[in-house]
């Protein structure tokens, strides 16, 4: 049976179990958001979900806590995102539980994601000696919310995004800190900043800002309004080159930060954590 996200904890109470319980792990298909798109065989993006995990507690082998932040990388090309209501139930199973190393913990991290999200992931765990080397920054570009502009509508409309289609090709970052949409489920604010990263025809920036602030009522998970910007971006001002990167304020201990792009700096981008987040 299909994960759906009716099935899943969201908007349901739920005990807190603190022994063990990989079980609680909640995977649900990318691929029904994406049909949505009409995306579909090869996709027109790679990229990766970047899941930052601030309350993460276990016992040692003496039954002594211990704490730490983990950074857990999730590729776009996995079949499924994890429910993160269902994330963090998963994570505080562990807050009596008893291993006898960090290295035991990690494996079980790795372990348990890999196979909710069918496919490996990536997870480096900082422990509180590391914590003073944790950098923090803003997603760097000009900003779009600098411009004055009315707006009157609050669901995605693609048909506002404009570009010079018959000037020469720019190359631009474009920040705003005004992305807001709402949970799937449960319709909670999810608060964001993105960055459009992006070269060919260059994009109106009014019409940019007025489709972004487009979210502030739609009800989408974190991954799937960064897809939805991504392609209606590529659809509508033909970019040759493009990147959408949102970094979402922490839920639940929890934050995620979707990247979406379709052409290669040799690496990820930066995890710096937001002011906001």
């Amino acid at each position: 049976m299909t994960n759906t996200v009716d099935l899943s904890p969201l908007g349901k109470t739920s005990a807190y179990r603190t022994d063990y319980a990989p079980e609680l792990l909640f995977p649900i298909p990318r691929q029904g958001k994406r049909d949505e798109l009409g995306l579909s065989g090869t996709l027109p993006f790679f990229g990766v979900d970047i899941w930052n995990a601030y309350e993460i507690s276990w016992l040692n082998s003496r039954g002594k806590p211990q704490v730490a932040i983990a950074r857990i990388t999730v590729p776009a090309d996995s079949p499924n995102i994890i429910e993160s209501k269902s994330f963090k139930l998963y994570l505080n199973s562990f807050n009596q539980t008893r291993l006898d190393s960090v290295d035991a913990l990690q494996a079980l991290l790795q372990q348990d994601l890999s196979k909710a999200v069918g496919a490996s992931i990536h997870i480096v765990l900082t422990q509180p000696d590391g914590f003073s080397k944790i950098a923090m920054g803003e997603l760097d570009g000009l900003l779009l919310d600098r411009l004055d502009i009315e707006i009157d509508h609050y669901s995605p409309a693609p048909e506002l995004l404009k570009a010079a289609l018959d000037e020469e090709p720019v190359e631009e970052k474009l920040v705003s800190h005004l992305l807001k949409s709402n949970c799937l489920v449960t319709g909670q604010p999810d608060w964001a900043s993105v960055q459009i990263h992006y070269s060919g025809p260059q994009i109106d920036q009014e019409s940019l800002l007025k489709y972004l602030i487009g979210f502030r009522e739609h009800n989408e998970f974190h991954e799937q309004c960064v897809e939805r910007i991504f392609v209606d971006i590529l659809r509508e001002c033909a970019p040759q080159q493009l990147a959408v990167y949102a970094r979402y304020t922490r839920r639940g201990g929890l934050d995620i930060n979707p990247w979406r792009s379709n052409f290669s700096t040799g690496r990820n981008p930066p995890n710096l954590r937001g002011a906001r987040q």
